[in-house]
């Protein structure tokens, strides 16, 4: 069996290679060049970064609807995600199929319609969270009972209130994150779909750079 599927791939092989060196030369240059843009557009995006946008009021006032940022992926190979990181993921809900024009499609961008989120790293593997108002209705996370600053977020006083659908304590097992947005009043995210694991992080945005106005390094 092993021996036939290896020698129809040979003959497939020797097939195409024929069919190929029949073309003419214009015409074999132009698919080269095809093949070797979206060789090099894989490889980019894959191991290095890409290029997002920014689509709604979620992460205000850290970015705002039309913003176009940097993200980037080679951090992925020697670190984990850290509190404060802004990253774009595939949230749980998002099912991701493997098919190979769907792998295709998100390896190079190309028509791709898989939704991707953008929230900040907020809670870490291992950590109890807990979010929750004083006597002026001000919110603040705590993490690991001890409070955590967030100078980044548009107001400590609009959040949603806490409810079956809105989850405000957190117990995170490994391999997973709780991710919020800047925009607590306005933000669909961990408290709606629950932690996200690891492997739905897509990469790290690192830096606005449109409109030239808004240039700036993410921090």
């Amino acid at each position: 069996m092993k021996y036939n599927i290896k020698e129809n791939i040979i003959t497939t092989y020797r097939k195409i290679k024929s069919k190929y060196e029949t073309l003419n030369p214009i015409t074999r240059e132009t698919i080269e060049t095809i093949v070797f843009v979206v060789v090099m557009v894989i490889i980019i995006r894959f191991f290095i970064g890409e290029i997002r946008w920014i689509p709604s009021a979620s992460m205000h006032p850290t970015l705002l609807e039309g913003d176009r940022i940097v993200v980037e992926r080679f951090s992925r190979f020697y670190r984990t995600p850290k509190r404060g990181d802004i990253m774009v993921f595939y949230p749980p809900f998002e099912r991701l199929k493997n098919t190979p024009w769907k792998v295709f499609s998100r390896l190079t961008g190309f028509f791709c319609k898989d939704i991707a989120y953008i929230k900040r790293v907020i809670g870490l593997p291992g950590e109890k969270v807990k979010i929750t108002p004083d006597e002026n209705g001000k919110y603040t996370v705590y993490i690991n009972g001890k409070a955590l600053d967030e100078p980044y977020i548009e107001s400590p006083y609009e959040y949603p209130l806490c409810s079956e659908s809105v989850t405000c304590e957190f117990d995170i097992p490994e391999n997973y994150y709780l991710m919020l947005g800047d925009n607590r009043g306005h933000s669909e995210d961990g408290r709606y779909w629950g932690l996200l694991k690891k492997d739905r992080f897509i990469g790290r945005a690192v830096v606005i750079f449109w409109p030239l106005s808004r240039i700036e390094k993410l921090r």
